[in-house]
């Protein structure tokens, strides 16, 4: 796709997918090197030459995406030896019902049955997740915000290969035919450049007749780049303000889309976050997914994980009232014996219903109480917020281990369980939402 969008640009449609429905409102800057979209009738379109003869005919983006479709789907027949039916879709987190439904009567149109859609980047469960997708022309992290994309990483070394090749033959390459040879190599030295350290090009008659050899290092690289570089730490930590969390609360970092790639993207965004918290990108864990098949594993795996529903079972349970689940706003957890730390079980935002089970040590011999707690951030740790209810065990020994058991209802009901492992000692209790598991007073003590 990107040597064809560079040989033949004008008949070339990239990155449609950003037009379905919405023309007025896209940038189309991050397509000046391929068909450029017009508006016609309200409807973004494209002109394009057929390959036979100097026709130009009009080809709507909707009826690009049912070709895309289709391609899609005999590419699979091709490769699984089957006939596809059904499909599970990704979108841009951006995406509003009507776009929806129109991509769904797209797929319908090539003889495809939408499952399911899913929005990219997706939000963790149970852990404050910080997803951020860096792809060529747009940045997405935890669906909050979006920025200009990575295609600036590109320009970065059009620019400098460009200024080398002034230097060495005192030609211009700034025509179309030679920027776009030079946006080809500058895609794959990007690309070289997350495994080597000085990647080689090769351009046969770059302009003027002149053929370009040149070389350019990591740190040339990261020094060149390091405008662009520098915006990503501000995105991300704008992503996590808005989600009125600090970088400390986020327990686990995932970097999708080409760009993740990039070793020094990577290192900005660990320099973020303390030691314990995992980032998840090739540089730093290399069993990690490819990046940019992140999204089509999600869709894959939604895809089994629905595959034997009926469509009307499908979309009822994907109905608001269900999907919409009611959230802690506190976290809830236990303080045990004459510890007074405060270790969370349940925390802040979890939806309900949900279900924690953890063990602890037992210090001392004898007596064990054990009270649950809702918790209030602090500064460093979560401290206590309020006592919610006590368990009283008896006979535990030293070194032994308690279980405590915390689940949160639908109704916000709390049921806990308290037992010491490995013998028939214990207690279990509820508390109701009206006796304070989940409403708090606005004046406290810690």
């Amino acid at each position: 796709m990107e040597h064809k969008r560079n040989c033949i640009a004008k008949n070339t449609v990239a990155y449609f997918r950003d037009f379905l429905w919405k023309y007025s409102v896209i940038d189309p800057t991050n397509r000046h090197n391929s068909a450029h979209p017009m508006d016609i009738n309200g409807v973004p379109s494209f002109n394009l030459q057929q390959a036979d003869d100097e026709t130009v005919s009009t080809v709507s983006t909707n009826e690009i995406t049912t070709r895309h479709f289709i391609r899609l789907r005999d590419s699979v027949l091709d490769f699984v030896g089957r006939k596809v039916t059904g499909a599970v879709i990704t979108v841009l987190p951006v995406f509003s019902d009507t776009q929806n439904e129109a991509l769904v009567a797209m797929a319908k149109a090539a003889e495809l049955e939408v499952l399911g859609i899913v929005h990219e980047p997706g939000q963790g469960v149970d852990k404050n997740i910080l997803v951020a997708d860096l792809g060529g022309t747009r940045c997405d992290a935890a669906g909050v915000a979006s920025r200009g994309g990575m295609l600036k990483l590109n320009e970065v070394l059009v620019d400098h290969f460009s200024k080398e090749f002034i230097k060495k033959h005192k030609v211009d390459p700034g025509n179309e035919r030679s920027l776009a040879k030079l946006r080809q190599e500058a895609d794959g030295t990007k690309r070289t450049l997350s495994l080597g350290t000085s990647p080689t090009i090769s351009i046969e008659s770059l302009a003027d007749g002149y053929d370009f050899h040149s070389t350019v290092n990591r740190l040339r690289y990261k020094l060149s780049a390091k405008k662009v570089f520098d915006q990503i730490v501000p995105l991300v930590e704008n992503v996590v303000k808005k989600a009125e969390l600090d970088p400390l609360d986020i327990g686990e970092v995932i970097l999708s889309g080409g760009t993740s790639h990039t070793p020094k993207i990577a290192s900005h965004i660990t320099a973020l976050h303390p030691d314990p918290v995992p980032i998840n990108a090739p540089e730093t864990l290399t069993t990690v997914p490819n990046p940019p098949e992140l999204s089509a594993h999600s869709a894959a795996i939604q895809a089994s994980l629905i595959a034997e529903f009926d469509k009307e079972d499908i979309e009822k349970s994907t109905h608001s009232p269900i999907t919409v689940a009611p959230h802690l706003s506190h976290p809830i957890g236990v303080i045990i014996g004459e510890d007074n730390s405060f270790r969370a079980m349940l925390e802040a935002q979890t939806a309900t219903p949900a279900r924690r089970i953890a063990q602890f040590d037992v210090q001392s011999g004898g007596d064990v109480i054990v009270r649950i707690c809702g918790g209030i951030r602090g500064i460093v740790v979560e401290k206590v917020h309020k006592v919610i209810a006590e368990a009283a065990i008896k006979g535990a020994k030293k070194s032994g281990k308690v279980e405590v058991t915390i689940k949160v209802g639908l109704n916000l009901d709390l049921n806990v369980a308290v037992r010491v492992v490995g013998t028939q000692i214990g207690v279990r209790g509820e508390v109701k939402p009206e006796a304070g598991s989940v409403q708090y007073p606005k004046n406290c003590n810690n």
